[in-house]
């Protein structure tokens, strides 16, 4: 499927720094629902993925950017969009994640070119973690943007901080690494120079508003953020919230099976960026 929309951001270039962010995948139902989508609203095309025939990987500019996999229903998790995080070993990671009360749902298994596991903090945001045993083959791009931008919205920030600084080694001074800094209330997460997520605190697990509960909320960098809206209304979307940012704006939008995603003005994302 091919997808024109004006809201599409350049084409980024792939993290591959040890616990930076590498990927986000959409656990969905139904595979050739979300492509359409997508596709319309975010101008991705799509390729089989190696897992079978309810997996895809979305492209953009020829470069991939997401997985897709049709397996909400068999695997019983919830329709949404989840970082996976790099790390250097799968299976020490899992441990760690057990060892600070946190929960590996799923895996360490096989999963693409390395193996990666399903889990959840402790104070329930979905998030994974993969470990890559075959040579990255996607092409570099000249672009400085990340495939996407990530918000852990949680209890309390800073005991988030720890238990993800436990688990995937952030501020541990290696190459490639992630470090960790304070801003007002905020934790902010940079790897490699480049900011790629903040922590805030103030989630309530029990919310019924899924907004509210603790989660990793997934940020797709757009050039029109008003248009991609528009568009995602069109194909049986729904805008959740919109807020106006220091340079741009940003909207949190609902797909039709339920994912919540947002899509960020690039010009708020540079303005974010140290790097």
């Amino acid at each position: 499927m091919t997808g024109s929309h004006p809201g599409r951001a350049p084409t980024p270039a792939p993290l591959t720094g040890s616990a930076a962010p590498c990927w986000v995948n959409l656990m969905t139902r139904d595979l050739g629902s979300a492509q359409e989508f997508y596709g319309a609203v975010l101008g991705w095309t799509f390729r089989p993925g190696k897992l079978g025939q309810d997996f895809s990987v979305a492209r953009r500019g020829g470069v991939p950017v997401a997985g897709i996999g049709a397996v909400a229903t068999a695997y019983r998790v919830a329709v949404a969009w989840t970082p996976y995080f790099a790390v250097a070993d799968a299976d020490a990671a899992a441990s760690r994640i057990r060892e600070r009360s946190g929960t590996v749902a799923v895996g360490p298994m096989a999963l693409g070119k390395g193996r990666g596991a399903l889990a959840a903090d402790r104070d329930g945001a979905v998030f994974g973690i993969w470990e890559r045993t075959e040579p990255a083959t996607s092409p570099p791009t000249p672009d400085g943007h990340s495939h996407a931008w990530l918000r852990l919205h949680t209890r309390n920030a800073f005991d988030a901080a720890i238990f993800y600084g436990e688990v995937l080694d952030w501020a541990s001074g290696r190459p490639g690494g992630c470090e960790v800094s304070y801003e007002k209330d905020e934790v902010v997460v940079d790897c490699d120079g480049r900011r790629l997520a903040r922590i805030s605190s103030g989630a309530v697990e029990a919310a019924p508003d899924p907004l509210v509960r603790p989660h990793w909320q997934v940020h797709f960098p757009v050039t029109d953020v008003p248009a991609t809206v528009a568009a995602a209304r069109e194909n049986g979307g729904s805008l959740v919230e919109q807020r106006i940012l220091s340079q741009g704006s940003e909207a949190t939008l609902l797909d039709p099976d339920g994912a919540l995603f947002t899509v960020t003005d690039l010009r708020g994302l540079a303005a974010d960026d140290p790097g």
